[in-house]
């Protein structure tokens, strides 16, 4: 009907044109055939300019891929990120790992709906964004009888508010859940929870928004919007640092507050005295396995798209956690003459963590190289790292995310380049990649600086809100609590019955 419509009025215009021309130059030649196509395509275009162009519909398809990928995230934290951790405190603290990951959860996705999405992703300033999302409001429209849409990372494609509000909350609350593995089998319930509401209102939030908060690819015009438009984004994002799925974000800001908080609380009682072996590595590989499967869902997801790129993040998630699975098990083998399950999934984890930040920028043998080190890197930090630092992080968090997510973070800088099979940086002016201004060096330069805004504004605000915890309802049990079990002491439950 559009087309018709266009060559109808084409066809006027041309009509047009030849009688003026014939009225005004009745003395001269016929117009040639060139001539006329020459005028009729003038006026086509002239009749699509009278016509605005549609507002961007969402696809069904990408809708409903960012959905599935929403729900798998969740099945990341629960069950998945639960049953990882459960199974490797003691039996006497498994009911209250499942208990802070499952109520943080639910916290968290509360108050991302609340104020934290409107603080995360609304413009305002480079460290937090503004109240007009507060309780969701705006996306209903009851005037226009419409919802909102969200921008990607294509122009003219967007996607309903709703699912990028939902599936960015899913990255905030397991986040959030991460961190309780450092201070597990101590911490009293209720200062887990006051600490995870005040850590994720000033460390998560402040930092989704200076890493991803940018107002999307079909504002940029030229060159002057680019400019005009970049100023709005966050503080990190304008610097030009890459983090497609989260390494700065949720794994090296969940980590270095996880590291702090085993400072803080201090070392459980019998530390390096008594065996504290995970009473349930069944238990664990499961959830691990969860964790891998779920991963498809934030790093592929993190496209939000079911294109190209999507299905290049899936394929890079698959390959380094592969890879650092066999690094892990060989350098464990190595060091300790036998490979074990939990050096086995704990490698998978870790080659997850690596390619995070990397998944849809690299190429896959750029994924095999990073799983490959993130797996060897992160056996050094549970082990030799570990007793540098001195704290006892119970799940080896710091280990695992914190070193993990700084080696993805800062290779992004190196193998995201075009000449190593990357796909560089993207030109939204020419609206196509610009192989030829990328600088390995000038990147990794940008990906240390966000590495350390993260570090430092993570652990400043872990810092402050464990003390102002503790000295509100104090941080942790009593050593006859400690001794009895959290199960008991903070739930009145028991994971197992005999």
């Amino acid at each position: 009907m559009k087309k018709s419509y266009l060559r109808f009025l084409a066809l006027i215009a041309l009509l047009l044109a030849f009688g003026c021309s014939t009225f005004t130059f009745a003395a001269d030649a016929a117009p040639s055939a060139q001539a006329l196509a020459g005028v009729a395509a003038a006026a086509e275009s002239a009749a699509l300019a009278l016509i605005a162009a549609p507002a961007p519909v969402p696809n069904k398809g990408d809708t409903a891929w960012m959905m599935i990928a929403t729900i798998i995230v969740i099945l990341m934290a629960i069950p998945g990120l639960a049953l990882f951790y459960g199974g490797m405190v003691r039996s006497k603290n498994m009911l209250s790992i499942l208990m802070q990951v499952f109520t943080i959860f639910a916290t968290i996705i509360v108050l991302w709906c609340v104020y934290g999405y409107s603080l995360a992703f609304t413009e305002g300033g480079p460290f937090f964004g503004s109240f007009d999302r507060v309780l969701l409001n705006g996306i209903w429209n009851p005037v226009t009888a419409s919802f909102s849409t969200a921008a990607t990372f294509s122009k003219g494609v967007v996607l309903p508010e709703f699912v990028f509000v939902v599936f960015q909350g899913s990255f905030a609350a397991i986040t959030c859940a991460i961190i309780v593995g450092s201070f597990a089998e101590r911490a009293k319930f209720s200062a887990v929870m006051l600490f995870s509401i005040l850590w994720f209102t000033f460390s998560y939030v402040p930092l989704a928004h200076m890493v991803w908060f940018w107002t999307g690819p079909d504002m940029i015009k030229d060159g002057a919007t680019l400019v005009t438009e970049g100023a709005k984004a966050g503080y990190i994002f304008q610097k030009g640092a890459l983090d497609f799925a989260g390494g700065t974000v949720v794994h090296i800001n969940s980590a270095i507050a996880g590291l702090v908080g085993a400072y803080v609380i201090g070392p459980r009682l019998g530390y390096k005295r008594e065996s504290m072996a995970p009473h349930s590595l069944t238990m664990s590989m499961v959830g691990a396995s969860l964790l891998w499967a779920g991963w498809f869902g934030f790093n592929a997801g993190s496209a939000l798209e079911a294109n190209d790129i999507a299905v290049l993040a899936f394929v890079n998630t698959l390959i380094a956690a592969a890879a650092a699975t066999l690094a892990w098990l060989a350098g464990e083998w190595v060091l300790k003459g036998k490979p074990s399950m939990l050096g086995a999934i704990s490698g998978s984890i870790a080659g997850l963590v690596v390619i995070t930040p990397a998944c849809g920028l690299v190429g896959p043998g750029g994924a095999l190289v990073l799983g490959t080190i993130g797996g060897l890197v992160c056996l050094w930090g549970v082990n030799g790292l570990k007793r540098l630092l001195g704290a006892d992080d119970s799940l080896d968090v710091f280990g695992v995310h914190g070193v993990g997510g700084i080696v993805g973070a800062l290779l992004t800088g190196v193998f995201a380049a075009p000449s190593l099979g990357g796909q560089g940086l993207f030109d939204y002016v020419t609206n196509k990649g610009s192989s030829d201004a990328y600088s390995i060096l000038s990147q990794v330069w940008i990906q240390a600086q966000a590495v350390g805004i993260t570090l430092v504004w993570s652990g400043t605000v872990a810092f402050v809100s464990y003390k102002l915890v503790d000295k509100l309802i104090g941080l942790r049990l009593t050593q006859e609590q400690e001794r009895a079990g959290l199960d008991i002491t903070s739930h009145g439950e028991s994971a197992y019955h005999s």
